[in-house]
């Protein structure tokens, strides 16, 4: 029977971390896309066109979150408080803290290029800081840590509804406060607006049995209906953000976006197997990804693209439009996977964590 068991549960992991990996691939789609809030004529075609790119990739966040929520539930208790936090500080949070200082002295010497001698030194790495940990990808981590730490505090509730329902309230806020802007609503600074969803992925590892038979019985038909509906909203939601001139209409923590990332998290539930991922060796590079992209996105990408003197986009045809931002996608990943490889063969592998 032991037996048996680690199989399932080597097998369930095969499988979240295969949807994991998606989810990274949507998170570095997201950013190939991403130019800016309101670069085009609202309603146009091209307009709902770009949003409709964007929103396809949204789901990443969320389940990233509740996918490593799932991985997270089986050795929450393996470990002692302590040495689980501490493992994922040397697993983790050293490889981010390296990467994302690499960044910040990238942009450093990418600013000097263009400005030359016109700023102050520490003006500017105090402004590359800020700009690194609040507002690019590496806010993920920090956040991360923070809803690990807060749910090893309450690890002997870990499983209780009523800390889910807690959690769950405070997301809520978040969420509505997109649409209400009480404190400044951008997701990168919401410090528990995650936290539930790391929770419903331990909740998912612990109740698997039961969502799995539950998942298996829905037919597809009705999650592929909920994940149209909920994009066809998302959609909809955007422009209705940008109209009323929103902060961040795009927010990840939007409730059409929440909808829309878990519709798309029990679909891929029910597909399951998604075969061509095992090329990309999740386990290994997954992580890697996320450390290194928004490197070759936001230093190198206008480097190699600079020659070729293309039009802004907003004067790009849709065809264009969708060709630029596929191949935008396509060079960043694989650039970065192509490191990631290189990376991976050497004996600092470590780097790139797990």
């Amino acid at each position: 029977m032991e037996e048996v068991a680690l199989t399932k549960e080597k097998k369930n992991f095969d499988f979240v971390d295969t949807i994991r990996c998606i989810a990274m691939i949507g998170i570095v789609f997201e950013h190939a896309v991403y130019n800016g809030s309101d670069i085009f004529q609202l309603y146009s075609i091209k307009h709902i066109i770009y949003i409709g790119l964007l929103q396809l990739s949204k789901f990443g966040t969320i389940a990233f979150f509740v996918l490593a929520g799932f991985l997270l539930g089986s050795k929450f208790f393996s470990y002692s408080s302590w040495e689980y936090f501490k493992r994922r500080l040397s697993t983790v949070f050293v490889p981010w803290l390296i990467w994302s200082i690499i960044f910040i002295l990238a942009l450093l010497m990418q600013k000097y290029i263009v400005l030359k001698d016109k700023f102050v030194l520490g003006d500017l790495l105090w402004e590359n800081i800020k700009l690194t940990y609040l507002y690019t990808n590496y806010w993920f981590i920090i956040n991360f840590m923070f809803c690990i730490g807060l749910l090893l505090i309450f690890k002997r509730y870990l499983y209780q509804w009523w800390l889910g329902l807690l959690l769950f309230l405070a997301s809520l806020v978040y969420s509505v406060n997109v649409y209400f802007e009480w404190f400044i609503p951008s997701h990168t600074i919401a410090i528990f607006g995650f936290v539930f969803f790391l929770w419903l992925g331990a909740m998912l590892n612990k109740k698997w049995d039961l969502v799995e038979a539950k998942i298996k019985k829905t037919p597809y038909i009705v999650l592929i209906v909920l994940f149209l509906a909920s994009f066809i909203l998302s959609v909809l939601d955007t422009v209705n953000l940008i109209e009323h001139d929103s902060v961040d209409p795009y927010n990840t923590l939007r409730i059409s976006n929440v909808i829309y990332s878990l519709a798309t998290i029990f679909l891929f539930f029910k597909i399951k197997n998604f075969k061509f991922i095992k090329y990309l060796k999740p386990r290994e590079t997954t992580f890697g990804v996320y450390l290194i992209h928004y490197i070759i996105l936001v230093i190198l990408l206008p480097e190699l693209l600079r020659p070729l003197k293309l039009p802004a986009i907003q004067e790009m045809t849709i065809v264009g439009l969708i060709f630029y931002v596929l191949c935008r996608f396509v060079l960043v990943y694989g650039i970065t996977m192509f490191l990631i490889w290189s990376i991976n063969k050497s004996r600092y592998r470590w780097i790139i964590g797990r």
